[in-house]
C-alpha cells in the first residue's frame, strides 16, 4: 500500500486535506485528493457560483471516486471525512481499497440514530423541504457549532473563510429519507459483505455533527472486520484540529 486517497466531505472542498496531503507526502506516501464533480475550482469560487453543489448526486459522486480508484496500479488506503466517510463505505462495499478510515463519518443507509447535537448541527438544511433544490450554506455560528466547537471564537472564523462552501441539500435529504422509503437508496452498503476490506472508524469525541454514537451505530451493522476508535477532545473538523498529526499517523500504522 504506497498510494492514500483522502476523500472530503460536505461544507468543505478537498482543501481541507491540506495538512493531511503534505504530512503523508513526507512520509513517503503518494496522496490523491480528488473532489467532487465540480469541486475542482477553490473554496471562493464554489462560494461566488455554488450550481456545481446544487447538481451533485452520490451517484455522479461515487462515480468519479470510483474511477480514480480503479485507475491505480494497487488498491489504496481510503480515507474520509464526515460525508466522505459514507463515500469510502461505499467503495470498500464494491471491493475497492486495500482498507478503509471514516472520520467522524455520516452513517449509510441503515442507521436511524439522531443525536439532539446532531440535529441541531443538521437544521440549516433539514429546516425545510425547499432546501433539497438548494445548496446550502452555514452562518460562521453555525459552523462554529457544527465543525470547530472546540476553537476558539477567532480560530474557527478563520477556519470558516479558508473552508466552508455550501452543502447539497438535495444530497442531504436523500440520504434522510432514504431510511424511510422501501428498497435501496444510493447510499446502501451490504453490511454483510464477506469481501468488504477491513474498516476503522475514529470518532471525535466533542462532535456535535456526527457525534461517536453516530459511528457505533453505523459500525454495529457490520458483521466483522470494523473496529471503531474514539479520539478525546476532538470537533468534526478533526482534520484541521490540534493533535490531528498524530490521528493520522496512527490510521495509517492501523492500515499497514
Amino acid at each position: 500500500m504506497d498510494t492514500i486517497v483522502l476523500v472530503h466531505g460536505f461544507w468543505v472542498t478537498p482543501r481541507s486535506w491540506e495538512h493531511w496531503v503534505e504530512h503523508y507526502k513526507q512520509r513517503g506516501y503518494r496522496v490523491l485528493a480528488p473532489a467532487y464533480p465540480g469541486f475542482e475550482v477553490e473554496v471562493e469560487a464554489l462560494n461566488s457560483d455554488p450550481s456545481p453543489v446544487e447538481r451533485l448526486t452520490v451517484e455522479g459522486i461515487v462515480s468519479s471516486l470510483e474511477e480514480v480508484v480503479r485507475g491505480l496500479d494497487k488498491p489504496p488506503l481510503l480515507i474520509g471525512h464526515s460525508a466522505g466517510g459514507v463515500f469510502v463505505q461505499l467503495l470498500l462495499d464494491r471491493g475497492l481499497g486495500a482498507a478503509g478510515v471514516a472520520l467522524n463519518s455520516a452513517p449509510p443507509q441503515g442507521v436511524r440514530l439522531a443525536p439532539p447535537s446532531q440535529l441541531r448541527a443538521a437544521f440549516p438544511v433539514l429546516r425545510s423541504p425547499a432546501n433539497r433544490r438548494k445548496a446550502v450554506g452555514l452562518t460562521a455560528a453555525q459552523w462554529r457549532y457544527a465543525f470547530t466547537n472546540t476553537f476558539s471564537e477567532a480560530d474557527s472564523e478563520a477556519l470558516y473563510r479558508r473552508y466552508a462552501v455550501p452543502a447539497s441539500g438535495r444530497v442531504f435529504w436523500d440520504n434522510v429519507l432514504g431510511n424511510f422509503r422501501p428498497g435501496r437508496s444510493a447510499t446502501y452498503v451490504d453490511y454483510r459483505n464477506p469481501h468488504r476490506p477491513p474498516l476503522l472508524f475514529v470518532s471525535g469525541e466533542k462532535d456535535h455533527l456526527m457525534p461517536p454514537a453516530v459511528q457505533r451505530s453505523n459500525a454495529r451493522k457490520y458483521q466483522a472486520r470494523t473496529e471503531v476508535r474514539v479520539v478525546p477532545g476532538m470537533p468534526h473538523l478533526l482534520p484541521a484540529a490540534p493533535g490531528w498529526e498524530k490521528v493520522a499517523d496512527q490510521v495509517v500504522d492501523w492500515a499497514t
